[in-house]
């Protein structure tokens, strides 16, 4: 069977108000990377303004790439009251970012059915983005 030569994800949450350090708190966890709107961070040229508020945790890389494990890893860092996921996803968005790179023409995603309910229960979004073999040659 083809699997998916390696994947990474994130768990990504942003809004106009959202303060990186209240979400920290509301989750018992320090993001990956933090921000607020309109904070203004260096770069090699011109200055980055943040055009949103964003909290964001990364979750180590997978080889062969698995969703399952991603979700797994994100999810047994933070709280799971969901009362507080509801409360978040009803002021903010919130998504599982991930990106997958595929071995072969053949390779396809799949979650668990305990992964899906993770994501429902808190009522985040998936993201995917499929990289194949294909895509290196542009």
């Amino acid at each position: 069977m083809p699997y998916l030569h390696h994947s990474c994800a994130a768990l990504r949450i942003a809004g106009d108000s959202l303060n990186p350090d209240a979400i920290s708190r509301l989750l018992g966890c320090s993001p990956t990377l933090g921000h607020v709107k309109g904070q203004i961070e260096p770069s090699k040229g011109k200055p980055i303004i943040r055009e949103t508020g964003a909290w964001q945790l990364d979750a180590a890389g997978q080889q062969p790439g698995n969703l399952d494990a991603h979700v797994a890893e994100l999810f047994g860092r933070v709280n799971n009251d969901l009362s507080a996921w509801a409360r978040l996803s009803g002021e903010y968005r919130i998504q599982l970012f991930c990106v997958y790179f595929m071995g072969e023409g053949g390779d396809f995603v799949q979650a668990s059915p305990e992964t899906l309910k993770v994501l429902g229960d808190r009522r985040i979004k998936l993201g995917l983005r499929i990289y194949s073999p294909a895509d290196d040659d542009n």
